[in-house]
């Protein structure tokens, strides 16, 4: 008996001892409640229709569910080493027709990104409980007299290392401004002094905060309320924005980006693919509905960030809608560059788009449960072992050359990232639209 073969044996063995066991077939002779035919033995012989009662207990009908979406038996003890480490082998399983042996790839897609879904919420669960903990603890140490120092002196270190950036910049513009032909000294220097008078006052302006933070008892109470309302604010703050000049939206963003509330800073910035995007539906827009589209998405920026738990149940309500589209795409893209391979059909295209797909929501979905300490390490691992991955499946599936492989697990590559960032998108402004 070969390993393999073993593997698998020893994975139906596990598999028996928690699989209900079977009770003695007494309805010999008794018609099929289907097909009316009599019955020989559990199975009907005419419709396939099992002769149980199907009456069930709510844990039994639960643990049903658990082993119909897992199928926790031998295929799966033999489709994930591959999938993981043989992409190459399982894609050619599946093409050449050896499928009894694994798990249906389509059931390994859908609880992949089940899976991934689950540690996404998770880990945006975390994520925001981690910053409420932190935002408490900044609370209470402004109810103390040392906490209040520790802040405004945190406050004031920041504000000598942002005033040294802004005149070292500002230098830095003088000097390359000044190393061109014909430059007009003048104007020049009128920019430099300009750009190191708002360096100056700025500083002044964040240490006269410091100073009034570290004299206010009531502090720590200013800063409960106003991060109560912090979302409220910001959303007020994105509907004051004028969007009709690229400009003045950029210098709306750097001012909320600057805010300060409370003594705190909170760094609220639109995204530039936000802006560019606005950007882009304002040309667009004004030639026909003027600036309703710009008002639009104004507005759902702003109630997003009014309401961050419904915008998020909301996005993760269609993600796994618009992950379904990656099969597609993913699928289109494989039979582009083997357009010459005539042996291979859609189908087998789209077999293997679920494969990849699978490998990259289960890593992905094992980076969003770790340690913090751990994430990044694995984050790294993952970003060169999925190309690699993609490149073991073109060569051990498809039989392409090194440099065939290497060539085409490149467009794939390429085409896939494109096209999940373009769907991502869409997927963030169609929730917008829903708010």
């Amino acid at each position: 008996m070969t390993a393999p073969e073993m593997e698998t044996a020893a994975a139906d063995s596990l598999g028996s001892f928690v699989r209900a066991k079977k009770k003695p077939f007494t309805h010999q002779g008794e018609p099929c409640k289907n097909c009316g035919t009599p019955l020989e033995g559990w199975w009907c012989y005419s419709c396939g229709q099992n002769a149980d009662t199907h009456h069930r207990s709510i844990l039994h009908l639960i643990w049903e569910a658990i082993e119909g979406m897992f199928h926790l038996d031998g295929r799966l003890a033999n489709t994930l080493p591959l999938l993981f480490f043989k992409p190459g082998k399982l894609a050619k399983d599946y093409m050449e027709g050896r499928v009894a042996r694994h798990v249906p790839p389509f059931r390994t897609f859908l609880v992949a990104l089940l899976l991934f879904i689950f540690a996404a919420e998770h880990a945006l669960h975390n994520i925001r409980h981690e910053m409420e903990l932190k935002e408490e603890r900044e609370v209470a140490a402004l109810a103390t007299p040392a906490g209040r120092k520790a802040k405004a002196d945190e406050m004031r270190k920041e504000a000598v290392e942002n005033r040294d950036s802004r005149l070292r910049d500002a230098g830095e513009a003088r000097d390359e401004a000044l190393k061109e032909a014909g430059a007009d000294k003048a104007k020049v220097a009128a920019d430099y002094d300009a750009q190191v008078k708002t360096a100056r006052d700025k500083y002044a302006a964040s240490v006269a905060e410091a100073d009034a933070l570290e004299k206010n008892p009531n502090a720590a109470a200013e800063a409960k309320a106003k991060i109560e309302k912090r979302g409220e604010d910001v959303a007020n703050q994105i509907r004051g924005l004028e969007l009709q000049d690229l400009d003045k939206l950029d210098g709306n963003s750097r001012k909320i980006g600057e805010a300060n509330i409370g003594g705190q800073h909170f760094n609220v910035v639109t995204p530039d693919a936000a802006q560019k995007e606005v950007t882009t539906h304002i040309n667009l827009g004004e030639s026909s509905n003027g600036h309703g589209v710009a008002n639009w998405f104004k507005e759902g920026l702003a109630k997003a960030f009014a309401n961050p738990e419904y915008y998020m149940v909301v996005m993760f309500g269609w993600a796994h809608r618009l992950a379904v589209l990656l099969l597609p795409i993913i699928g289109l893209s494989l039979a582009l560059v083997y357009v010459n391979r005539r042996q291979f059909y859609i189908y087998d295209h789209l077999l293997v788009a679920t494969n990849l797909l699978s490998f990259a929501f289960l890593t992905n979905a094992i980076a969003m449960v770790m340690p913090k300490s751990l994430v990044g390490p694995w984050l790294a691992i993952i970003t060169f072992w999925t190309p690699i991955n993609l490149f073991q499946t073109l060569r051990g599936g498809y039989g392409s050359t090194i440099v065939g492989a290497v060539f085409k697990t490149l467009v794939v590559w390429f085409m896939s990232v494109f096209a999940f960032a373009l769907l991502v998108t869409a997927l963030m402004l169609f929730t917008l639209s829903q708010m």
